[in-house]
């Protein structure tokens, strides 16, 4: 790999200097380095052999759009908050990159979703994201409704505040705040999750990513709108149909050497630990 792409996440405190240290440390290594920006209106994706994003998840997602139509590997440095899609640490950068460079390093492809909202006959947009795509409530108070299908066939007339279709990448996201299952992003799947839903038996469902969720929107008052990886909102109208099925682009993230998936759970998520509560020093009579 001799052309590196490297995205900063906008504003943050120690970014500058995090990224003039990195590409000093790959020109050392006679590696050819471009700062590329996928927030600019020039969305033209530059020819690189990688990307190193430095950011967090949100960064991620953005990149993961922007790289969608390409097989651009991508190797994700946490520098936010959770970081659970972002996970190489600040100071395995630079051991991980060692072992991307000596080709000892495996790929981890996610699939990816595609969605295509058609207004009658119109095709208005046409995104493809990593985690997830939701139809919620507008700005109003108010219960929305919708009918979703799988392949042609009737699932459920939906009420509530709204439904998150994600894959298995996304569903250590937004999904799984709502009630929705982890599911092993190795696996090819599509999670459908109802938020606040009027009926209680409206319950999260797994399904195969062969297929294809259609999504029908029946309100006219409560002004639903939908999001893609939580970033960029559009206006639904009534009748106009979402449809969503697996992407045949998949993302090259590359693994960490340093951690696998579970141990990302337990750091993160605090997957499967026992609550512990905080003791305080035993207070002696006297």
């Amino acid at each position: 790999m001799r052309k590196i792409g490297i995205v900063l996440k906008p504003h943050h405190p120690h970014g500058e200097e995090t990224l003039k240290k990195l590409s000093a440390w790959l020109c050392e290594r006679e590696k050819k380095v471009l700062v590329v920006d996928p927030f600019t209106k020039d969305k033209r994706l530059p020819r690189v052999d990688m990307i190193i994003v430095l950011g967090g998840d949100g960064t991620l997602l953005s990149v993961a759009r922007w790289v969608a139509d390409s097989e651009i590997p991508i190797l994700a440095v946490n520098m936010g908050s959770l970081g659970f899609l972002t996970e190489v640490t600040l100071s395995e950068i630079y051991s991980s990159l060692e072992h991307v460079f000596k080709k000892e390093y495996l790929e981890d492809p996610r699939m990816m979703l595609t969605c295509v909202i058609q207004r009658g006959r119109k095709i208005i947009k046409k995104p493809t994201v990593l985690n997830d795509i939701v139809v919620n409530k507008g700005p109003f108070a108010r219960l929305i409704k919708m009918e979703v299908s799988v392949n042609g066939q009737f699932l459920t007339s939906l009420r509530g505040d709204g439904l998150i279709v994600a894959s298995s990448t996304g569903s250590t996201g937004y999904t799984l705040s709502a009630g929705g299952p982890i599911v092993h992003p190795s696996l090819d799947a599509v999670v459908l999750t109802p938020i606040a839903p009027h009926t209680l038996t409206n319950r999260p469902i797994v399904i195969p990513s062969d297929v294809e969720v259609r999504i029908l929107s029946k309100d006219s008052e409560a002004s639903p709108v939908i999001t893609f990886d939580g970033q960029g909102v559009f206006p639904l109208e009534a009748d106009d149909q979402v449809c969503i099925k697996a992407s045949p682009i998949r993302l090259k993230l590359i693994q960490s050497p340093h951690r696998n998936y579970y141990q990302v759970l337990r750091e993160k998520l605090k997957w499967g630990q026992e609550a512990r509560e905080a003791r305080s020093p035993a207070v002696i009579a006297a």
